[in-house]
């Protein structure tokens, strides 16, 4: 095993701290409170690679691996997690799926945008009723010989006004269940599409969650990847590679929490010393920066089981829940470490609580990886 980080990898992990210090952080509040979208900082985001990190050269991404996108995603979450998801479902759902599994047609008119940043996608998979179960998908494609006509509901959708792309998931073959399942290519502007009210969301609140409604959609066959009922299939490979973003922004929050906690804890005095110097405060630290290098190492695990080509579903699954478990307990510890000052929104923690919880939600609930962990580890 090889702990040791390679000069590339430090040179992207740099990088992208200072790109969220430089242009993410000015601003990170305001945008929060008034649920701003980061457009600019997103655009900038493209123009450096970060949209399309592990996409091939060829197809105008930066042909980096899996463990660089995980460093990058740590240090953007650290500051903005509301870019940071932007940067995973671009990255690990829209181009990593057309990439794995689109036609070159389909590379070359929608991945090599994508992949430079020039336009941002979106991966439609929940539903009003279904959620993220996708066996129970409600929305329909009608096989019309040389189109589909595409009806329902797509609801939490990341990116769903921003993005220009979609992956749509919806049901083609009700009878046969989840093998009756396609994923469909859908253009943000093509006649049909409703975009509905922005999500007012406790965190991640710069981020553009809508519902997305499709009435009579006419999706080109051409825009259905892989073969006919292979949706259901698409859906599970490729949020599988999703759960190491998530697991990552998780990893960051839990980061920058800490560091700000640390920072804090060193300045704070109380009964004539600084607070780091308290039992107390100096096992909470402990704790954190223990279960933040859990994270670390099973999200770094995970994205070394993809670059290997192994099968990384247990070990995304693991990185998930632990590391959005770790950002949730972490960030709130370090609200606790502030104090009152911890409530207050000028010192970040807060926010990074509030936008902790997501990660323990999407991408799969922590439940539902308990029972991917689970089935893998009984058979």
């Amino acid at each position: 095993m090889d702990f040791q980080l390679t000069e590339e990898h430090l040179m992207i992990q740099k990088a992208a701290r200072d790109f969220a210090v430089n242009e993410l952080l000015p601003g990170v509040i305001e945008r929060d409170e008034h649920q701003k979208f980061p457009a600019e900082q997103i655009k900038k985001l493209g123009e450096l690679g970060f949209l399309g990190m592990m996409v091939s050269p060829k197809y105008g991404g930066a042909g980096l691996d899996t463990i660089s996108y995980v460093l990058a995603m740590e240090e953007i979450s650290k500051i903005d997690a509301s870019a940071s998801v932007v940067m995973s479902v671009n990255n690990s759902l829209v181009c990593w799926g057309l990439e794995t599994f689109g036609t070159e047609e389909q590379k070359q008119k929608y991945l090599v945008p994508l992949a430079s940043g020039q336009v941002i996608g979106a991966f439609m998979l929940s539903e009003p009723e279904a959620g993220s179960d996708a066996t129970s998908q409600r929305t329909t494609a009608e096989d019309k010989g040389d189109h589909y006509l595409l009806n329902g509901t797509k609801n939490w959708i990341t990116n769903g006004n921003s993005a220009s792309v979609y992956l749509v998931m919806a049901q083609t073959h009700p009878e046969k269940g989840s093998k009756g399942i396609n994923a469909l290519i859908v253009e943000k502007d093509m006649p049909g599409v409703t975009i509905g009210a922005k999500e007012n969301k406790l965190g991640i609140r710069g981020s553009d969650t809508h519902s997305v409604m499709f009435q009579d959609v006419k999706v080109p066959k051409e825009n259905r990847i892989g073969e006919d009922g292979f949706g259901f299939k698409f859906a599970m490979k490729t949020l599988a590679g999703g759960r190491i973003g998530i697991a990552s922004q998780a990893l960051g929050i839990a980061s920058g929490a800490y560091e700000l906690a640390l920072k804090y804890s060193k300045e704070r005095k109380a009964f004539g010393k600084e607070i780091s110097q308290h039992q107390a405060i100096q096992f909470k630290l402990a704790d954190m920066a223990t279960r933040i290098e859990g994270a670390r190492l099973l999200c770094l695990k995970a994205a070394w089981d993809k670059d290997q080509h192994n099968d990384y579903t247990l070990s995304s699954s693991m990185a998930k829940v632990f590391a959005s478990e770790a950002a949730m307990w972490v960030s709130t510890e370090a609200v606790q470490v502030h104090g009152g000052y911890g409530y207050v929104k000028e010192y970040h923690v807060e926010r990074l609580m509030r936008d902790a919880k997501i990660t323990q939600i999407y991408e799969g609930t922590s439940e539902v990886q308990r029972i991917v962990i689970s089935r893998a580890i009984l058979s």
